[in-house]
């Protein structure tokens, strides 16, 4: 099914849009989810409430080009909020230990001056993961955005844990040596 069509049934109410998003794409959202929440029940929740996300928000947002990548984000969003809901008075320890990671080599927005440049920033991230081979975005990606285990990383690609935790190392230096030199005090 082309994304143009399913986006086109969400601008017109087309309840066809929902059915066809969720057999293009509804086992690699509740992937993206079950790898942040854990519990497969918890994902199906996140994966049926990012078909209302959409329908609610196309129109008027258009994610023409881009419709599994608007989809992702929602799901991730709402995953990382179950996460924070069940975990109000502890918190998850992959998530404190991925925020550990990445505080290392990312500078934190302390005032509305530093939250607006988040965009800047996230488009600075996006360009130093270009310059990257295609294996060690795939390996950065995984971890940080898909927040999969450094175990599953190696399992999933045939890699050594070792040599997922040292490409993250040298990912997060180069990383933060990037961000460094775009001007970015870390």
């Amino acid at each position: 099914m082309d994304d143009d069509r399913i986006i086109e049934w969400f601008r017109n109410r087309d309840e066809r849009a929902i059915e066809q998003t969720a057999a293009k794409y509804g086992s690699r959202l509740r992937e993206i989810s079950y790898g942040i929440t854990g519990d497969r029940l918890t994902a199906e929740e996140c994966e049926n409430d990012t078909y209302l996300e959409a329908w609610n928000t196309i129109p008027p947002q258009n994610p023409t080009g881009y419709l599994y990548a608007y989809l992702a984000r929602i799901v991730r969003h709402l995953s990382l909020d179950v996460c924070r809901k069940n975990s109000r008075l502890k918190r998850s320890a992959a998530i404190t230990e991925l925020t550990a990671e990445m505080e290392e080599c990312l500078p934190a927005p302390d005032d509305a001056a530093g939250r607006l440049e988040a965009k800047e920033l996230g488009e600075a991230i996006t360009r130093y993961l270009r310059t990257l081979s295609e294996e060690k975005q795939t390996i950065f990606m995984r971890r940080y955005w898909y927040l999969d285990s450094v175990e599953s990383i190696a399992l999933r690609y045939g890699f050594s844990r070792s040599k997922v935790k040292m490409t993250l190392l040298r990912c997060r230096m180069g990383l933060k040596e990037y961000l460094e030199k775009e001007g970015y005090p870390v």
